[in-house]
């Protein structure tokens, strides 16, 4: 009689006291196929991508230094053209209002301009454009302040599209992006008061509700504000901000009422989808803006004999320090390394994002780059707003060493 292990089960113990019949080991399990470990590994680095995908706002130190980039762009660059608005954007352009009002209604393009018209609606829609750049800069009431740098960036923009170098462009795109965005989850006001409403936010959104409703019942803002459009997405500007005000005002009463229920756990979760999704947009416009820029310059002759950058270092509008741009146009050489160089740069972006180490060399490079155009060709606007595009790449490390350098700087010292 063999010696049984205790039984485990009924049917053990109905077979408890009977003999064992001699024989082979029970087999072991068949291993699992290289092909079936792979699927189960891919399984499961999918789940949890999509729990942080769903679950944690990405990129929050990469998005909120695009923030603080675009807004210092175009706060700098109402600032310095500040003396000549008028002619740039207002009554005193050469491009009148009757000429944009007619490509206007070709195209179909968002300006508040045309409402009203005359200078003191103007100046109103360009120191609203300042102080709304500034508010983003700082992440002051950021949901509510992206919405009005959005308005007023295609309110002065789309007044005079023949204005701009480019930057102007970017500029445009990441202010539709930014709103879609939690930008300001770090280094701003309202990650300082710890996001709550407080009477202040809940009066602005009142007020900015209240404006849009005037705006859409008094008839004065023409075919702007429409709840459908002739052209992709075929979604007019009206339940864009309405549909924003609606979910800021959801999500304030909810924050009241039920800050743990379910439903603000649901928006929480969409908000942050849509945060991951636009960061992924900002990424890819931004691969696209240089692949689609190198593979151009590959086609031009210029390019491809090495001469492209000789030929605006010569002209005057490209000058703003006529010595400096003779100096530099006049060593060859040189020339011919960085006109072959930036080409090789931009094609090789988007490839570069697969190995850290040299996505994160060759975004230095492209840094010096921009800061040498805005020095030597006196494009400021458009090198600033390309920086401020390529933070998206930049790794968390490097921006969290370099906020603890500016804190150690802004310390004072000990006596």
């Amino acid at each position: 009689m063999s010696e049984l292990s205790p039984p485990q089960s009924q049917e053990s113990a109905l077979l408890d006291g009977i003999p064992r019949q001699a024989g082979p080991p029970p087999a072991a399990p068949p291993p699992v196929p290289v092909a079936g470990q792979r699927l189960a590994g891919f399984a499961e680095a999918a789940g949890r991508a999509l729990a942080a995908f769903t679950g944690r706002a990405l990129g929050a130190h990469q998005a909120a230094v695009v923030r603080i980039g675009f807004g210092l762009v175009w706060l700098a660059h109402l600032l310095r053209e500040w003396p000549h608005r008028r002619v740039l954007y207002g009554d005193l352009s050469p491009w009148s209002m009757d000429l944009a009002e007619r490509l206007l209604a070709d195209n179909g393009a968002f300006t508040v301009l045309p409402w009203f018209g005359g200078r003191a609606w103007f100046e109103l829609v360009y120191h609203l454009a300042l102080l709304a750049a500034l508010a983003v800069l700082l992440g002051w009431r950021t949901r509510a302040s992206t919405v009005l740098f959005l308005v007023t960036v295609l309110s002065l923009q789309n007044r005079d599209v023949f204005l701009g170098d480019g930057g102007d462009n970017v500029v445009h795109l990441m202010a539709v992006y930014l709103v879609f965005t939690r930008c300001a989850e770090v280094w701003s006001l309202d990650a300082r008061r710890g996001f709550r409403a407080g009477p202040g936010g809940v009066a602005l959104w009142a007020v900015l509700g209240v404006v849009l409703a005037l705006c859409q019942a008094g008839g004065f803002s023409g075919e702007t504000l429409t709840w459908t459009s002739r052209t992709f997405p075929y979604v007019g500007w009206s339940p864009l901000f309405w549909g924003l005000w609606a979910v800021a005002g959801i999500w304030w009463a909810l924050g009241r009422r039920r800050p743990d229920g379910e439903v603000r756990a649901v928006l929480d979760a969409l908000a942050t989808m849509v945060h991951n999704c636009a960061m992924l947009v900002i990424a890819v416009e931004v691969v696209l803006i240089y692949a689609t820029a190198g593979w151009y310059k590959v086609q031009g002759s210029r390019w491809q004999d090495g001469t492209a950058l000789y030929y605006p270092l010569h002209l005057d509008y490209f000058a703003p320090w006529p010595w400096l741009s003779g100096l530099v146009g006049s060593a060859l050489l040189p020339v011919f390394l960085v006109s072959y160089g930036t080409v090789i740069l931009q094609i090789a972006f988007p490839f570069t994002l697969l190995n850290r180490r040299v996505k994160n060399a060759l975004l230095a490079v492209m840094v010096v780059e921009h800061v040498g155009i805005a020095v030597v060709l006196g494009l400021p606007v458009f090198s600033l707003a390309m920086i401020a595009a390529d933070a998206v790449f930049l790794p968390t490390g490097a921006l969290l060493w370099a906020a603890a350098r500016v804190r150690r700087l802004r310390r004072p010292r000990s006596a």
